[in-house]
């Protein structure tokens, strides 16, 4: 290799000076490039580690084009250091990392130890969960071009340049992803900074109790190596090197983690980590040890896992949140990170043995509030273990408003009495939900909602009302679906939910978003957005338009979008309506930032408010609506037309 196509000095120092002025882009470039496996702490420490690794060695040589890298091209440097922080993101050094992360090992420096770090609120996270089913090269082909704005063909150039297999597909399958501008935005704003992280300390008694074993460990090597080293190794046929979680003690009962009872009222995560292992068998080392055995190599037992979620076997000792007996069956209860399994077992002579998973990313005050430990033959009732947090407990019916709560009774250790369930078939005349209420250790006057579709863990409801005055009012948050408002605007959705059964859902939330008068005596409607919030991000939203007397009526639809949530608090939505004088309308309607809406296409009308009600004369056709926002701004309908629907 001739001298050219070695950096010089000159080089390293240009290519100095752009990766310190572009050190948060290019960390986010990493962290978003990252296997989403790894988890938030493992990436944000490999993303730093391949942008401060990125900067090449006087004299080492050129990975590609001495021109692309060199000083006298001003976009030379980034290209260079891009490429290097790519290929370092897109195989973080080697398979030998993934294997260390996926064991709960540390990475190689820079690592702290007894830290968890992850990056700011902002957009991130989001969009990390968004590309959760992306592969690598589509990852950093989003960052590329969405958010460090590269044309496709350089984005191509760089992807090919950092060693991905297929860079043009990369990109094509970046462009189709569906991801909405309020997230883009959300990323790109200047407070939001990539290379700013928290930290938090770990678990200081469970370290400590790690080192300690860790030594006794170290110990008990010692005296085996000596004993092999004077007698030898055992030997016979059967004998086999050992491997896999049994190996390592993953599958002995004994190593379960069990957190003390009152562990909830004295720490600031309040969420499954805080649960106590609960239950009449907790000491029961036979069923602990079936239910590990069966997680790490179900063979023909039937295992249900929720969307986006893996069934791997655990990577360290779980923590036991649950071992006892109920309705003739033995049930235990396991959490991983964010996954929570559920083993259950005749609990006399044979039967089937079912294992079910499900993640819990994140889940808080309400959305670990309860997890279903066994249901009826008929599916008609089911009972919950409750958090440790939970004070009282009751049911309601959601689509009858003005019934009250009924006392859900529940033992000393958290099993509620079997409570009705919504019918998963047939016609839907009632949607029973669990009413919970958190100890005033936690908070004060806190009760809310869950509702059961099936799943491991029920989804909480909220509601957001409509917002107040003019659009400068600031966004309302969501609140508890507790109240005669809230429950008024869900008793018309409660059905809906059933839409949601085989979801990975976290929350629902419906959220009145405008409100109007109806042509032709029409009277007044009130338009809201359901947003199904998954745990992996994305939610599926459905607008609706809830008229004061008659059916709701379906506006609009999407999936996996950012919509109607916190990173798209702007909404324009509008349908075809028909009047009870038998005339069709145009509605629409936006969100409290919108000022303005305009029409075009088959029907052409203009609105300088929030609500839009134009006659549908003449032909069928699209619509294209766009709304004006309050800094200028524009916005486009959800499912970018208003017409066509009758």
């Amino acid at each position: 290799m001739s001298t050219s196509e070695r950096f010089g000095s000159a080089a390293v120092e240009h290519a100095e000076a752009v990766l310190v002025e572009q050190y948060p882009r290019l960390v986010r470039l990493a962290y978003l490039t990252l296997p989403d496996s790894l988890g938030r702490h493992t990436r944000v420490l490999l993303a730093h580690k391949a942008v401060q690794r990125a900067l090449p060695r006087s004299g080492s040589p050129v990975a590609s084009a001495p021109a692309e890298g060199s000083a006298g091209d001003p976009d030379g440097p980034l290209t260079l250091v891009r490429a290097r922080v790519l290929r370092a993101a897109l195989t973080p050094a080697g398979p030998a990392a993934l294997v260390r992360a996926r064991a709960g090992w540390p990475p190689v420096p820079p690592f702290v130890w007894g830290l968890r770090l992850w990056p700011p609120a902002g957009g991130i996270d989001e969009a990390a969960r968004t590309l959760a089913g992306a592969s690598a090269p589509v990852r950093a082909a989003f960052v590329l071009h969405h958010l460090d704005d590269l044309a496709e063909d350089e984005a191509v150039r760089l992807l090919a340049r950092a060693g991905a297999a297929d860079p043009a597909g990369a990109v094509q399958d970046a462009l189709a992803l569906p991801v909405g501008e309020p997230l883009l935005l959300a990323l790109r704003r200047p407070e939001f900074d990539a290379s700013v992280v928290s930290a938090r300390p770990t678990d200081l008694l469970r370290r400590r109790r790690r080192v300690r074993a860790a030594w006794a460990a170290l110990a008990t090597l010692a005296v085996t190596l000596t004993a092999l080293s004077l007698h030898g190794p055992p030997q016979g046929p059967g004998m086999r090197p050992a491997a896999g979680p049994a190996a390592s003690g993953v599958l002995d009962p004994a190593r379960l983690e069990r957190v003390p009872a009152e562990a909830w009222a004295d720490t600031a995560r309040v969420d499954f980590t805080a649960w106590p292992a609960r239950g009449g068998r907790t000491g029961d080392r036979d069923l602990l040890a079936r239910a590990l055995r069966v997680w790490a190599a179900p063979g023909t037992i039937p295992v249900t896992t929720t969307p986006r979620t893996t069934a791997d076997p655990p990577a360290r000792p779980p923590q036991l949140l649950y071992a006892g007996e109920l309705d003739g069956r033995a049930v235990v209860l396991l959490r991983e990170e964010d996954r929570v399994v559920r083993y259950a077992e005749p609990a006399t002579g044979t039967g089937a043995r079912t294992l079910d998973v499900a993640r819990t990313d994140e889940a808080g005050v309400t959305t670990a509030a309860a997890l279903s430990l066994s249901r009826d033959p008929d599916g008609a009732a089911a009972r919950y273990l409750l958090a440790p947090w939970i004070a009282r407990a009751a049911t309601r019916d959601l689509q009858r408003t003005g019934d009250p709560a009924r006392p859900l009774a529940v033992a000393a250790d958290g099993v509620t009495a079997p409570a009705a369930v919504p019918p998963a078939t047939g016609p839907c005349t009632s949607w029973p939900v669990l009413e919970l209420t958190s100890s005033t250790r936690i908070v004060e006057k806190h009760s809310f909602l869950l509702a059961d579709l099936g799943a491991l863990s029920p989804v909480h409801l909220t509601y957001t009302p409509l917002p107040d005055g003019p659009g400068a009012a600031p966004a309302r948050q969501p609140r508890e679906a507790t109240g005669p408002e809230a429950r008024a605007a869900w008793a018309p959705q409660a059905c809906r939910l059933g839409e949601l059964r085989g979801g990975a859902y976290r929350a629902v939330n419906v959220w009145d978003f405008a409100a109007g008068q109806l042509p032709d005596g029409g009277g007044r409607a009130v338009w809201s957005c359901t947003r199904a919030s998954g745990w992996a991000g994305p939610g599926d939203v459905l607008v609706r338009l809830r008229p004061e007397s008659g059916a709701p009526q379906d506006v609009a639809s999407a999936r996996s979008t950012a919509a109607c949530g916190r990173f798209g608090q702007h909404l324009l939505a509008g349908f075809r309506w028909r009047s009870p004088a038998g005339r069709w309308y145009l509605l629409a309607a936006g969100s409290r930032r919108v000022t303005g809406i305009t029409a075009t296409g088959a029907v052409r009308a203009e609105a300088a408010t929030r609500t839009l009600a134009a006659p549908w004369s003449g032909a069928d056709g699209p619509v294209t609506l766009t709304g004006t926002l309050a800094d200028g701004g524009t916005l486009s309908a959800l499912d970018g037309a208003g017409g066509g629907r009758d």
